[in-house]
């Protein structure tokens, strides 16, 4: 896949889906890689869903365990990105990069190992 396809394909998965702090972004694109890996095609039995669910359980789970949740707006501790003084707040206390960064690299060593 290309970078540009990907860029496009994760693009509403930020701030926990489009600023609704849900499922952390970070957390919902691990979920899509695990499911590009292990997941259950056309022509796949359900053992490919099966096993998909436990890799996402797992990487689910020991982002909960290093987090505490994987719910977007319970990491941002009250950081509210659907308003304009959240999105100030978020900028100005460098969010992105004291938890965001932070979110995404454990994603990323987590799928290394699952992978």
């Amino acid at each position: 896949m290309s970078e540009e396809a990907a860029l496009k394909i994760a693009c509403g998965l930020g701030a926990g889906m489009a600023r609704k702090e849900e499922v952390c972004g970070a957390v919902t694109g691990g979920i899509l890689v695990l499911g590009m890996r292990h997941g259950r095609g056309s022509k796949d039995d359900r053992s490919a869903q099966e096993r998909t669910y436990a890799k996402t359980r797992e990487l689910m789970d020991r982002f909960s365990e290093k987090y505490g949740t994987v719910i977007c707006r319970k990491l941002l501790n009250g950081c509210e990105l659907t308003t304009e003084e959240g999105q100030k707040y978020f900028k100005e206390n460098d969010l992105l990069n004291k938890l965001c960064v932070p979110c995404v690299q454990s994603i990323v060593m987590i799928l290394e190992d699952n992978l």
